[in-house]
């Protein structure tokens, strides 16, 4: 391995609520890192939204505070000029719309984690559209997902779409909106925009039924493009210069752009199927790679990870709570989320559930309706307790969408897991008890900016898909070590409480039933 003349790679993660940057060496190790932390606002119930202007800011901030955390007179102290190629990371589903002439936005970013949507994904549920939606998408009808967001947005800024028609306004999800500050053009990464639920999954276009079908005019749209460009050149895909993060990147192409929970996906495998990977987040993600053909328990979700010359499809599942949980329990309680995590593990478990559908349930109930509950509590119920019941229900939901991936897609070898929340023994070694599966952790927490460095490394040529293969990537294993009986009675006490939640529907048997037949 060369020393000073090593190329390095910039990898940048913008997500919901910092924005991470790190720098990478040839031998694939992390020589500089920083965070920003974003805020976002809660203007109502259900409402959540962030500020397009302060993204942009956060990413400029941070890959200038990674530069400049490089170690004085280490052996990459003077990265200038030997930064090969930058990868991006971003939030997905989350929806800004900007004026084509001014760049200006025309109002903020409309979050993933906002539910502003529900009202038209029911009426047009109420239509019978949903098996249109999922069949051509991938996705199943719910306001997580872009679609319902860009008409809201553009009901707002412009209700007759006469400017949209006319291109001059813009809407796109996060990577566009960045790549347009890079001077990429307006554009979007395919794996993104197949998050947007007006994709034709399987055509990889911008499907006209679902344009029609949410009012959103193909001229506010992006053009779609690749994950990345050739080894050695610019990006065939973004066709963006990283010189307007920092002076000294004038020049430097960004070879890979993908959505967060794909760049974590392809950190774990280097682009190879076959295992399943969870990222705890916010909320989280469980993905794994399946092929063009493959058929979507109703669960979950059927999704394009990357594009690299061949589409990659995945199947996935979102969980809309689950760093969300903790969050909430621990400023309820007046303490930290470190300081509840060590709570939990003096928690009685099984005497509590909490069932976190803040904003209705994702997969694999896709209920927008349900709502959050504490069950099983009485007047011996403690601080413990609670903790307890919140870390728990990150495992227990992260089961039940692994347990609808194994349905579509047949047995799961291994979990594969990142977040910050791997941190915490008790939650991983929980995770393997209730999935009956082993799980090995990432050795570091930042897979969704690595992910991105990887394959932007591997697009400039900086390491050849044999040399990443090799590189270093998991650290501490959990084995299961609960009885099969004692798992099936954890989870059937799990599944009574997420009936409990569910908004009881006039379909046949009912919400209660349904819950009951999917966790059997």
């Amino acid at each position: 391995m060369r020393a000073r003349e090593d190329p390095l790679v910039l990898g940048v993660d913008q997500g919901t609520s910092a924005t991470k940057a790190i720098l990478v060496d040839a031998a694939g190790e992390i020589v500089a890192r920083a965070s920003v932390p974003l805020t976002r606002r809660h203007p109502a119930p259900g409402l959540v939204e962030q500020d397009g202007e302060e993204l942009w800011r956060g990413v400029v901030e941070a890959v200038a505070g990674c530069l400049a955390a490089v170690s004085p007179g280490g052996p990459h102290s003077d990265p200038a000029g030997r930064i090969a190629a930058v990868g991006l990371s971003v939030q997905r589903e989350s929806v800004i719309c900007w004026d084509r002439a001014t760049g200006a936005p025309l109002g903020p970013l409309v979050s993933w984690q906002d539910r502003r949507g529900a009202e038209l994904c029911a009426r047009l549920a109420g239509d019978g559209a949903a098996a249109l939606v999922r069949r051509t998408s991938g996705l199943p009808l719910d306001p997580m997902f872009s679609a319902a967001k860009a008409a809201w947005l553009l009901d707002h800024h412009d209700p007759a779409r006469t400017r949209a028609v006319r291109g001059e306004l813009c809407l796109g999800t996060v990577d566009s909106w960045l790549l347009h500050r890079l001077g990429g053009g307006h554009v979007a990464e395919l794996g993104c925009a197949s998050r947007t639920q007006l994709l034709d999954v399987r055509r990889r276009v911008w499907s006209p039924e679902l344009l029609d079908l949410f009012g959103v005019p193909e001229e506010a749209l992006p053009r779609i493009v690749s994950s990345t460009g050739p080894p050695g050149g610019p990006a065939a895909g973004p066709h963006a210069d990283a010189g307007a993060l920092h002076p000294s990147l004038s020049g430097v192409p960004v070879t890979a752009v993908l959505g967060d929970s794909h760049a974590a996906l392809f950190a774990h495998t280097a682009g190879q199927p076959g295992r399943v990977k969870v990222t705890y987040g916010t909320g989280s993600s469980v993905m794994g790679l399946a092929g063009p053909d493959a058929t979507a328990d109703e669960g979950v979700c059927l999704t394009i990870a990357w594009d690299d010359g061949t589409p990659a499809y995945a199947l996935e599942g979102n969980i809309l709570s689950t760093g969300a949980t903790i969050a909430w329990l621990a400023g309820i309680l007046g303490t930290e989320a470190g300081e509840l995590a060590r709570l939990a593990t003096s928690g009685r478990r099984g005497r509590l559930h909490i069932v976190p559908a803040f904003g209705g349930l994702g997969a694999p109930w896709w209920d927008d309706r349900a709502e959050a509950i504490m069950t099983g509590f009485g007047l011996d119920s403690r601080r413990e307790d609670m903790a307890r019941a919140a870390v728990d229900s990150i495992g227990l939901q992260v089961g039940d969408v692994v347990a609808a991936m194994e349905r579509s897609a047949g047995p799961v070898e291994e979990l594969l897991a990142d977040g910050g929340p791997t941190a915490n023994s008790d939650l991983m070694q929980w995770q393997a008890d209730v999935t009956g599966h082993v799980v090995r952790v990432a050795r570091r927490p930042e897979s969704s900016a690595l992910g991105a460095v990887h394959l932007a490394g591997a697009a400039s040529g900086v390491w050849s898909r044999r040399e990443l293969s090799g590189l270093p990537r998991h650290g501490r294993r959990y084995t299961p070590v609960l009885s099969v009986c004692e798992r099936r009675r954890a989870l059937a006490e799990w599944h009574s409480a997420v009936a409990r939640a569910r908004h009881r529907t006039s379909r046949s048997g009912g919400a209660e039933a349904e819950a009951s037949d999917r966790g059997s």
